[in-house]
């Protein structure tokens, strides 16, 4: 009987993987084909001093999590490491902070995280900090002199630039100014569903003409104003992003919980107690239902092909081009 085809390489420029979900839902993650997920440590609503705390002991938490569970995860440092892991059917994770306050105002804090294996730090999150403004900030001023400076410190030691969660202007002079590739992990078209979240036609051209990379993201209020019956349009921002920015400019950052989330009471006050002003009840629900789960990147694949990418292009967006990017800056 002649060997099956290879399954193709999926890959989620930015996820969760909780250190509280079983293994049996790492099952059904890599029995989805998914391969890869960036990782976000430490609530990037931490600020101060305490940032960096919570970043050390989260670095720590998550090294014992996969050596715990070594058949099935591996810390992922390199596009290597990736590969390794999906020869052994092991789900890699690429660790990244959602906003850039662990550094406070001290660069070589980017060398010591990089060594702790930190791969991917975002600029910002939705306010201002020190390095520029985030997307829900009153005025949007574009980076700071530090944040030229953290840019040219992650571009020097190999670290991904992301700019989810930034105004567009900061965004814009993030990408103008990185000499390494930069990518908006997780995010929606301005252009297809306006919201503060999503990203505008210039920066997605300017992204792809650096060599950069958009990950379209899977949260429901982010993608339509429709509560139910909305899957067609995730596809809309994919098409959207592939005619503006190209299918080399592409892939999936599903911004999501791979378990599958109830439509519960005691869910929605789980946010409020998490998020507390930057959510309220009305956003409710956060998933599309088709994508609420761990075999999410089968459904992603499927509505792919539905659209008419040819085969190749499919492997671009699903994990291809994020591969490619990682290659260019993590090695």
């Amino acid at each position: 009987m002649p060997e099956p085809p290879p399954r193709r390489l999926i890959l989620d420029a930015l996820g969760e993987i909780r250190l509280t979900h079983p293994m049996s839902l790492i099952d059904d993650v890599l029995d989805s084909g998914t391969n890869s997920v960036a990782v976000t440590l430490t609530d990037p609503k931490v600020y101060g001093e305490a940032a960096f705390t919570a970043a050390l002991a989260d670095l720590a938490a998550y090294d014992h999590h996969v050596t715990s569970h070594a058949d099935r995860l591996a810390k992922a440092l390199t596009v290597g490491d990736i590969d390794a892991a999906r020869a052994d059917n092991r789900l890699a994770l690429v660790y990244q902070l959602q906003n850039s306050t662990p550094v406070q105002k001290d660069l070589d804090r980017v060398d010591l995280l990089y060594g702790l294996g930190v791969r991917s730090i975002q600029l910002t999150y939705n306010y201002q900090n020190y390095v520029g403004a985030g997307c829900r900030e009153r005025r949007d001023a574009g980076l700071t002199v530090f944040g030229l400076e953290l840019i040219e410190r992650m571009n020097a030691v190999g670290m991904l630039v992301d700019t989810s969660h930034a105004g567009m202007q900061t965004m814009a002079d993030t990408i103008a100014h990185s000499r390494r590739p930069t990518i908006v992990s997780h995010t929606c078209c301005e252009q297809v569903h306006s919201h503060v979240r999503n990203t505008t036609d210039e920066n997605l051209k300017a992204l792809a003409d650096s060599g950069g990379v958009v990950g379209i993201c899977q949260i429901r209020n982010f993608v339509t104003a429709k509560t139910r019956d909305n899957l067609e349009h995730y596809f809309d921002h994919i098409d959207h992003a592939v005619r503006v920015a190209g299918v080399e400019h592409v892939c999936i950052g599903s911004d999501r919980d791979h378990r599958v989330i109830p439509d519960t009471q005691d869910e929605i006050d789980l946010l409020i107690a998490e998020e507390g002003a930057q959510f309220s009840p009305d956003q409710w629900p956060l998933y599309i239902t088709e994508l609420n789960g761990p075999r999410r990147m089968e459904v992603v694949h499927d509505g792919i092909v539905r659209r008419g990418y040819a085969a190749a292009d499919v492997d671009r967006l699903l994990g291809g081009n994020l591969r490619r990017l990682y290659r260019e800056v993590l090695g």
